[in-house]
């Protein structure tokens, strides 16, 4: 990229940046779940941006910029996996020092398993650590063809609502609020913003390895048009809706049916539809896991159980039987469900 100033990188359309502001601040001024906040952006107010260089998170990078001047700082996360992201991390912050927009380099060292699992937890384990001194909310560029990609992802292994719902606009991440002001907007969108800003953004090979579900989705979509990324993404939204209709019943039911106690949970399963049923089961599992005895529905949960071991259980209990379940015991008795840790296997 040739060196602009400031003032030519963000030449972008009135219009285009009070949408943007105007999606902002709608979801910074819902109630934050860490932040505390109910009201309009003030004078504290301070968005972190998550880019990598991509044309996602540098659309992000000067909308934020355009849309909140004076009040954003960007970070970029070297996963340390490839040789050009130290390369790909400086590129930004020469764009960074341009707008006049704080940024930092964060690292750290991505751990055994799923790849791009873990580096995905990496990533928002170090942001979250980041925000805590920089900002009060985080945004990160996820779009509407990122929500029809994972929907198609999803639903090709089998998944319930919960897994097709979009993911939410807003969540907490550490002591930050987490935003998603961009699931809305189209990715040809966003790769026009930057190509109109002068800016060739960092291509990220995996986005064309086939050896990825997410580029084996990009490329499905690409090519049939009877697959619309605008519908499957409505699709995945109406799902959010659902998901959180489910999880607002859920809660209600918990409080109601649920007794805790020393380590044991107690549930009355009468009368219960059978989504509603699995998810109170998921939670009486990850209270015992959790050893909580106060805290109810709202405590941080654990990694997610199987969904076919989650339902082999629930069959179980239903038939009025005994089974355990990452070390926690489930038992039907008499009219009620009881969950505890179950006990250590015995060494021959």
């Amino acid at each position: 990229m040739s060196r602009r100033s400031a003032s030519e990188l963000v030449t972008l359309d009135p219009e285009v940046v009070e949408r943007f502001r105007r999606e902002a601040e709608a979801l910074c001024s819902s109630p934050g779940e860490s932040t505390g906040s109910d009201g309009p952006p003030g004078q504290d107010f301070r968005l972190g941006v998550a880019v990598s260089g991509g044309p996602d998170s540098l659309a992000l990078l000067l909308l934020a910029h355009a849309a909140f001047p004076g009040k954003v700082v960007a970070a970029t996360v070297d996963h340390g996996l490839r040789a050009e992201a130290a390369e790909e991390a400086a590129f930004v912050a020469g764009i960074c020092a341009q707008l006049g927009v704080p940024h930092d380099i964060l690292t750290g060292t991505v751990s055994e398993g799923n790849l791009q699992d873990s580096a995905r937890a990496l990533r928002y384990a170090l942001l979250a650590d980041w925000a805590a001194e920089r900002a009060g909310w985080i945004a990160t560029a996820h779009q509407r063809d990122d929500v029809a990609e994972t929907l198609l992802m999803r639903a090709r292994r089998g998944a319930g609502v919960g897994g097709l719902a979009a993911m939410p606009a807003t969540r907490s991440l550490g002591g930050a609020t987490l935003i998603r002001p961009l699931l809305g907007w189209s990715r040809a969108e966003l790769e026009a913003i930057v190509a109109a800003a002068g800016i060739v953004p960092v291509e990220d090979p995996s986005n064309r390895d086939p050896r990825y579900d997410r580029a084996r989705m990009r490329r499905l979509l690409a090519e049939s048009p009877e697959l619309p990324a605008d519908r499957l993404a409505l699709a995945a939204r109406n799902l959010r809706h659902a998901e959180d209709a489910l999880e607002w019943a859920a809660e209600r039911e918990w409080v109601a049916r649920t007794q805790v106690e020393a380590g044991l949970v107690r549930l009355d399963p009468a009368g219960l539809p059978y989504e509603l049923l699995r998810r109170l089961v998921e939670r009486a599992i990850d209270c015992v896991r959790l050893g909580k005895e106060e805290e109810g529905p709202s405590f941080p949960a654990p990694p997610s159980l199987r969904g076919d071991s989650l339902d082999r259980l629930v069959a179980t209990l239903q038939s009025g039987g005994t089974g355990t379940i990452a070390g926690v015991k489930a038992a039907a008795k008499r009219a009620e469900w009881r969950f505890s840790p179950a006990p250590a296997r015995r060494s021959h």
